[in-house]
């Protein structure tokens, strides 16, 4: 019998209005409470309070880990004001040269000089303009791929609450917008289709305690798979050829971290194509996956993707309201402490418990506090519960060749923009969701629209009963 020990906090917080989140946060999540950023931690039992407002609501975290680091940050210590001396950000146990082999995924070509041209990249952190050379040939790889893009106009910042008529329309029947409602289609990957797999995923790096993560899955003799995004590969390029060299996937997040569904369609291009170019210049190989930043994804933004020949890779999704999110990405807002991350591990742990499936969850390599709580307790606490815990594309059944445009074996993962307007894994294959019987979608149109407008209107009441239900 495995040993378990019992964490639990007690934590009296003010109670903000309900805020409507969808877009602005980091995840797209929809709507809760915030917790106060100047609030303590505190491991075992204990009372950590916030500064006096009214109403004010208890809200107590339990969960129950297999396992943790010995040598873990204490919770304590994972804060939103954690900083670190640039002296101390740990360094990568390896730093490939040009010419070495990728010896893990078959035929792959040596790894390239990093001889980037910084002035030629667009500016870090800002969509792209439309009118280089370089967007003006992506365009026309669009135009060429026999893709049909939607003529679905742009949602405008702000998510779900400013966008009423998209909202309406994010149905299967419609333009089938996950933010809004989780609508999925058979191209979007969303579970991985064996009971008791974890698609282990990390989104928006190479970051400077990258390193610190790799170091921990070589300990473990773990593989994931990295979202990157462009602009922090052009500033991290080494780190990226260590996650590929080192047998990790590496996969598309968007150039500037937007929500794509605000974009132009010429925009959507350049965010998806200067990030497809720079990461290509970097490993060598081409990216054939990719996360839309915050889930953000309707059927114009998975077009015009498969016209560039990437799939989509959501994270799980068991109702319009619940994700496998573990809100890791909030420690550092002060959104969520590390018990709160905990309590969200374990609400994962438990909907998984329930699923037919694998799953995949949110998590992110870009601050400190996200890998300290994910080396320190969540993948120790899935090692321990004997989840199998791969790569995305291993997760599929696939090989990690089949993850690169140039390695990628056509007979048994047909790539995204084969001129048929159709796209599948294959059909029936394993993590499609013809393979699942899981769309993702489940939804009607008005069934949404209920939905969000119940959240608009709940009370505090309402949501204290809603967490004592999900506990």
């Amino acid at each position: 019998m495995k040993s378990h020990f019992m964490q639990s906090l007690s934590l009296v917080a003010a109670v903000l209005p309900l805020t409507a989140i969808a877009c602005n946060d980091h995840a797209a999540r929809q709507y809760y409470p915030r917790q106060d950023s100047s609030a303590t931690s505190a491991t075992g039992s204990g009372t950590t309070t916030g500064p006096t407002a009214a109403p004010s609501v208890s809200t107590s975290y339990t969960y129950s880990l297999a396992s943790s680091e010995s040598t873990a940050v204490p919770l304590s210590s994972i804060t939103a004001s954690a900083t670190t001396n640039s002296a101390e950000l740990p360094t990568l146990a390896t730093t490939y040269t040009a010419g070495a082999e990728p010896t893990l995924i078959e035929g792959a070509p040596p790894l390239p000089a990093l001889n980037l041209n910084i002035a030629s990249y667009p500016p870090l952190d800002r969509t792209p303009p439309t009118d280089s050379d370089e967007v003006k040939q992506w365009k026309a790889e669009v135009a060429n791929s026999g893709i049909t893009i939607p003529n679905i106009k742009p949602n405008v910042a702000g998510g779900c609450p400013t966008n009423p008529e998209a909202v309406a329309n994010a149905g299967e029947n419609g333009n089938c917008w996950w933010t809004c409602g989780g609508c999925t289609r058979d191209t979007d990957i969303t579970t991985c289709p064996t009971k008791g797999s974890w698609g282990l995923t990390f989104d928006d790096g190479p970051a400077p305690y990258t390193p610190a993560l790799l170091k921990y899955l070589d300990e473990k003799d773990l593989k994931a798979t990295f979202f990157t995004v462009g602009s922090r590969v052009l500033s991290y390029p080494a780190m990226l050829q260590a996650e590929y060299m080192e047998g990790h996937q590496v996969a598309g997040h968007t150039w500037a971290h937007p929500a794509l569904t605000t974009l132009e369609n010429d925009q959507i291009i350049a965010e998806l194509g200067w990030t497809r170019k720079v990461m290509q210049e970097v490993i060598g190989v081409t990216p054939n996956m990719f996360r839309p930043p915050y889930g953000d994804i309707d059927d114009r933004v998975r077009a015009i993707a498969t016209a560039m020949g990437m799939y989509s890779v959501m994270w799980t999704r068991i109702s319009p309201t619940q994700t496998f999110d573990t809100h890791d990405f909030d420690i550092q807002s002060g959104l969520f402490t590390p018990e709160g991350v905990l309590q969200s591990w374990e609400f994962i742990l438990g909907n998984a418990s329930k699923l037919d499936t694998g799953f995949i969850a949110l998590e992110h390599d870009l601050y400190q506090q996200t890998v300290e709580i994910a080396s320190g307790y969540i993948l120790p606490d899935a090692i321990a519960q004997g989840f199998d815990i791969t790569p995305i594309v291993n997760c599929i059944n696939q090989p990690l060749a089949n993850a690169y445009i140039e390695t990628n074996d056509n007979s048994t993962n047909p790539p995204a923009a084969s001129g048929s307007g159709v796209v599948t894994l294959s059909s029936g294959a394993a993590g499609s969701a013809q393979e699942t019987g899981a769309s993702g979608s489940g939804d009607s149109d008005s069934a949404i629209s209920k939905g969000m407008s119940a959240v608009l209107g709940m009370t505090l009441i309402s949501l204290v009963a809603a967490i004592a239900i999900l506990v």
